[in-house]
């Protein structure tokens, strides 16, 4: 009962995808990995049902020219305006980038609030941001967004004239003013955004004078992030099948299974067309990523774009400075192969077993995470190898500190009070045993 009085309370909305006829051939094209037009208006759905929206229905709308005042042709319009009264449509979602003009202008064909991609993620990054900074952010990137919509459409409020007769010229208008007091308050935001980006930074450098090395899982909204976080960490961070369920970074620390201790990091998740000022907005958050020592790249492979996906995760890490191409710092992870069908897993899982391909893990069932920590304290830590020492009586107390940063899989205790045990250990671990054998420290 509850859910049909939630359902019938929720607001009604439609999603159109206007599709241009360059992004019609570049989608036709095999020279490029582009998404789909119905891949596209699926996502949009998703996004408009990650804030509550009781979509109606959703259609693509090819675009042979843009008109400048309402992007899509007039006979399209007015079909669109009648669906929009015939179902009491209250919000109509654009998924593609809107002018000021062109917003207001459909507005008013539609009769109904007109809501275009930018507007759209930035509606969801509002109800998602729970930190300071993060709320912080959301509301700078408001205001930037806001800033170029404020047309003509506030005339009306006009002030009156700043002089007496006839002699004085209008007085502030209300655009003014608003555009005025916008400013002030990006201002304002600034100046707390680079207080708290120095917070963190201090902190950021608390960090470096431990030696825990970062390591920062990206990837398209929804591939699983939070999910593979929570399986990795045993921490309860928000993991929904939702597009951005979570917004704010999030970093715990981890063990890996011979003892390499790491700071992981789980970031927002990426999308296409992302606008630029929301990347600016968020660097701060994302600068977890480029300072990352290590960058796992999830992605869902059983989402049938998730080529387009990969491709376009990997051009925001290239404008953050992070190449993607580089194995060594970023390790391609294949996520959700419990959603695949047998023969695509099998022939998946038999295509995965070469040195440099991509590891395939499931952060539901936790099939393949052994391997991918296994990988990750490899790539930071060095080659597992083993080891054979002896400890006298005197360095017995460092026995513990082997156990914990090693696999012991020998030991053999002399009648002379000294211990021999054969372990396998990282490069990083064997370098600092050898070092705490030579300085007789038993810490």
């Amino acid at each position: 009962m509850a859910t049909r009085a939630t359902v019938a309370m929720a607001t009604r909305a439609i999603v159109v995808s206007p599709v241009l006829a360059a992004e019609r051939r570049a989608a036709e094209s095999s020279a490029t990995i582009v998404r789909s037009p119905e891949a596209r208006s699926e996502e949009a759905v998703g996004l408009a049902e990650a804030i509550d929206l009781d979509v109606i229905s959703a259609e693509i709308i090819p675009v042979n020219a843009p008109r400048p005042a309402t992007l899509i042709g007039t006979g399209k319009l007015e079909e669109l305006a009648g669906r929009v009264a015939e179902a009491e449509i209250e919000v109509v979602i654009v998924d593609h980038p809107l002018t000021p003009v062109q917003q207001r202008n459909l507005e008013k064909a539609l009769n109904a609030k007109v809501l275009d991609r930018t507007g759209l993620i930035l509606e969801i990054f509002g109800r998602r941001a729970r930190t300071k900074e993060g709320r912080l952010q959301v509301e700078l990137a408001h205001l930037e967004y806001q800033r170029g919509r404020l047309v003509r459409s506030w005339t009306h409020l006009e002030r009156q004239r700043g002089g007496g007769g006839f002699m004085g010229g209008p007085g502030e208008t209300q655009i003014e003013a608003d555009r005025r007091l916008l400013q002030d308050r990006i201002v304002r935001l600034k100046r707390e955004l680079e207080t708290v980006r120095r917070t963190r930074d201090l902190h950021r450098s608390k960090r470096r004078k431990v030696p825990f090395p970062i390591v920062a899982i990206v990837g398209y909204t929804n591939a699983g992030k939070s999910t593979l976080f929570n399986r990795l960490t045993g921490a309860a961070v928000m993991a929904e099948d939702m597009l951005f369920a979570t917004l704010d970074p999030t970093l715990r620390r981890v063990q890996l299974p011979h003892g390499t201790t790491i700071i992981l990091s789980d970031t927002v998740g990426f999308i296409s067309d992302l606008p630029t000022h929301l990347v600016a907005a968020f660097r701060a958050t994302l600068e977890e990523v480029i300072e990352a020592d290590l960058v796992i790249h999830l992605r869902d492979i059983s989402d049938p774009d998730s080529s387009a996906q990969a491709a376009d995760v990997e051009e925001i890490l290239g404008d953050l400075g992070v190449d993607a191409g580089d194995k060594k710092h970023v390790l391609e992870v294949w996520n959700k192969i419990d959603n695949l069908d047998p023969e695509r897993r099998r022939a998946l899982l038999d295509g995965t077993r070469g040195p440099a391909a991509p590891l395939a893990v499931s952060a539901v069932t936790g099939e393949g995470v052994d391997d991918l920590l296994a990988q990750v304290e490899a790539r930071i830590s060095g080659a597992i190898t083993a080891i054979t020492i002896s400890l006298t009586p005197a360095q017995m107390p460092l026995l513990d500190w082997v156990y914990r940063h090693g696999d012991v899989t020998e030991r053999a205790d002399n009648d002379d009070g000294s211990v021999t045990i054969t372990v396998r250990a990282t490069d990083a671990a064997r370098h600092e045993i050898s070092e705490r054998l030579a300085l007789g420290d038993s810490e």
